[in-house]
């Protein structure tokens, strides 16, 4: 037999010997031999990774197979958003993911704290100021009423709520942006879309610029979205399914008309895909394995004990039952009871069942799952089933390690949704004069300048208050953060607590109390604290 060698660099070579079938191919046409041989040299060099072997017995079987993410997506999507919806619907621990992202990333809402760029813009700080504090009224007399709602169902805190759980669930949010002429100084409206309504105008097929509702330019960028009137072929609708093509940007004013929020793992996606996709599986077996066990316990609690005679026969009729707590042989009625005495017939014995019941396997096994299961969504297992065990700094460890993601996600949602739908406001706002902003429609670099903001969410919690009150004492005196940063850090604004704590301390003085005498005592405990450990020490010494 001939052998071949491919080489791999100066150092590497893998050598392979022809076969039978490789003599006979060549002698009949050389031409495909040669292509064989190419191709069986290729195979040996992609084998260099025992991760791209296709021979080895683990891995021979192992041939996944992929595409585009669109193609993916187009023929998967619909059955991960159902089974996504079903499991939070019916699993406990899916259910609990979901709530512990939104309450921790969302909770009652995100706070807008406007920060304009003072230096781009050439006004004071008292100017800057006063702009700030009068824009964030303007908005929240627009965001804490229903009338933001098209539906005038939820204020702008429950949206951007709902908005967030519907990208977990559905993988994606749609938010269109109509102006309503309705009681208020503002038009503008968010209504949210649920992610099926979103699909091809009369469910024409998939094209290189219109993919699953949403159209696309040469560039990969949407241009518009196909918005059905109902949820496809629902029960209660009795109109017939009829499409609105809303553009993703007005053409007057280029502001959004649409938002779509969602993640993109792979260049050129379009839509996105539900949270709970890496666990869908193991989250079903475990609801199952769960169930089961839970069976298992009720069914084995029902078998108590069993009369043994000899004949087989029993004097017990199962459709008599009492409730007393006395038992005879002559009784016709089954009767167990605390401290119950039971007078055996001639024969009869009795035996009892050891069901094996509740599982002490059950138990570490699922910990052993839910930790995997935690991996893959972010949560720590400890935030995961919200059961904190270990000491205080594993515990505090996990806390950490779950807001790196609640402020990811956090960040995410204000730049791509809360940020996009206040800049389409101020835009409102500023051109019906509620709000002065010179130079905002001339100058891109004056518009961003005065719609720089940062958006406030729930605090992060806190094992030992103590200890974190004394770190953020540490970081102030070092410079490394500022009382503002601080007062977000817990879900507070800077300007409402300083503000309010001026309005104390006139409040304290104006009715004769000393408003320092709280401080003073501090001190002197502080001081009389560190004199105790210093005699402690001395002590030991």
């Amino acid at each position: 037999m001939a052998k071949y060698t491919a080489h791999i660099g100066k150092k590497k070579a893998i050598e392979f010997e022809s076969n039978i079938i490789d003599r006979a191919v060549n002698f009949i046409d050389p031409v495909r031999g040669a292509r064989r041989l190419r191709s069986r040299m290729a195979l040996a060099l992609s084998e260099t990774y025992y991760a791209a072997s296709k021979t080895k017995r683990s891995l021979s079987e192992f041939n996944p197979q992929d595409s585009d993410p669109n193609s993916t997506l187009q023929f998967d999507l619909d059955t991960m958003r159902q089974r996504s919806r079903d499991m939070i619907r019916n699993i406990p621990l899916a259910t609990g993911a979901i709530n512990t992202v939104c309450t921790n990333v969302v909770g009652n809402g995100l706070a807008l704290q406007s920060r304009i760029d003072r230096s781009i813009l050439n006004i004071t700080d008292e100017q800057a100021d006063a702009w700030e504090s009068k824009t964030e009224s303007e908005w929240y007399l627009f965001w804490d009423s229903v009338e933001v709602d098209a539906a005038r169902t939820l204020t702008g805190a429950g949206i951007t709520e709902l908005v967030f759980r519907q990208a977990l669930e559905n993988g994606e949010s749609f938010v269109n942006l109509p102006r309503i002429k309705r009681t208020g100084p503002y038009d503008l409206k968010l209504q949210v879309i649920e992610s099926d309504r979103v699909l091809n105008k009369d469910n024409t097929g998939n094209t290189d610029t219109l993919f699953m509702g949403i159209e696309k330019d040469s560039n990969g960028a949407p241009t518009a979205y196909h918005v059905c009137n109902q949820f496809p072929y629902s029960l209660l609708s009795f109109e017939g399914m009829k499409w609105q093509v809303i553009p993703t940007y007005g053409s007057k004013t280029g502001l959004r008309n649409m938002i779509h929020l969602f993640r993109v793992l792979r260049p050129g996606q379009t839509r996105g895909i539900p949270y709970l996709t890496p666990v869908i599986e193991s989250l079903k077996q475990l609801g199952r394995y769960t169930e089961n066990e839970l069976m298992a316990s009720v069914i084995s609690s029902m078998l108590t004990v069993f009369i043994k005679t000899e004949s087989g026969e029993s004097n017990f009729d199962i459709n008599e039952l009492g409730v007393e707590t006395g038992a005879k042989a002559s009784d016709k009625d089954i009767k167990l009871g605390n401290g119950a005495i039971i007078d055996l017939a001639k024969d009869e014995s009795i035996e009892t069942v050891n069901p094996l019941r509740p599982n002490t396997a059950f138990d570490p096994f699922v910990q052993a799952i839910l930790r995997q299961i935690g991996v893959a969504l972010e949560l720590p297992f400890e935030v995961l089933i919200k059961h904190f065990t270990a000491s205080y700094s594993a515990a505090r460890s996990s806390l950490l390690e779950a807001w790196k993601f609640f402020n990811g996600r956090r960040q995410w949602l204000a730049l791509n949704f809360c940020q996009q739908v206040y800049e389409v406001w101020l835009f409102e706002a500023i051109a019906n004069g509620r709000i002065a902003a010179p130079g905002f429609f001339n100058n891109p670099l004056i518009r961003k300048a005065y719609s720089s903001a940062e958006w406030i969410g729930p605090a992060q919690g806190q094992i030992d208050p103590v200890k974190e009150v004394s770190a953020a004492e540490k970081r102030l005196a070092l410079t490394l953060t500022t009382q503002a940063q601080e007062c977000a850090a817990i879900g507070n604004d800077w300007d409402s607590v300083i503000s309010q704590t001026k309005k104390e301390r006139k409040q304290k003085i104006d009715a004769g109390i000393n408003p320092d005498i709280n401080q003073k005592i501090q001190q002197t405990q502080e001081q009389d604290n560190e004199e105790d450990q210093g005699g402690k020490n001395r002590e030991s010494d």
